[in-house]
């Protein structure tokens, strides 16, 4: 009962920061809560020496978030601001913090995920599977609810630390 107080209380706070009437909030769509969750992935992680102003969130030019995640852009994450970057296949990606890989993108996941081993940018996907491949957090539709899955062991390698606060969130942790 403690884990679904909390649980609500976490997304009632994730809603309002998106300015959406708390009333409103569970039919909001999709991937305008899967926008609201990738805020708080950033805001909820750490990245060794971060020294630049800005957080670097990029997509591929085939996301499903639509126009709505320019709503993160100017977003305060502490004294940074996160930046919404939509890159097209193949250019340079080390210049991003964190990167959404989109389910058009999923079928080069190895190849993404193998440019990406040992640097500090937190990988983010919503497909079947992906935590356990290699993805660091991966979202999922579960009786109509969002939730997501943790990999430790790609974030550890990344450099990286999530915050215990968002890990006792996850339905599940790979370790």
């Amino acid at each position: 009962m403690r884990t679904r107080k909390r649980t609500l209380a976490i997304l009632l706070h994730l809603c309002s920061m998106f300015h959406a009437s708390l009333a409103y909030c569970d039919v909001l769509p999709e991937y305008r809560l899967k926008a609201v969750f990738l805020y708080n992935f950033i805001v909820f992680t750490e990245w060794p020496d971060l020294s630049d102003t800005t957080i670097n969130l990029c997509f591929d030019h085939n996301h499903p978030f639509g126009s709505g995640i320019d709503e993160l852009n100017d977003r305060k994450v502490h004294q940074r601001s996160i930046r919404v970057l939509v890159k097209s296949k193949g250019e340079h990606l080390r210049d991003c913090q964190a990167i959404f890989i989109s389910n058009t993108e999923i079928g080069r996941l190895s190849e993404i995920l193998a440019l990406l081993r040992d640097q500090s940018i937190l990988t983010i996907a919503d497909s079947k599977d992906s935590a356990e491949q290699g993805v660091m957090l991966n979202m999922q539709v579960e009786n109509e609810k969002i939730t997501f899955e943790a990999n430790l062991i790609a974030v550890r390698q990344a450099g990286l630390i999530l915050s215990s606060r968002l890990l006792r969130l996850a339905t599940k942790v790979i370790q």
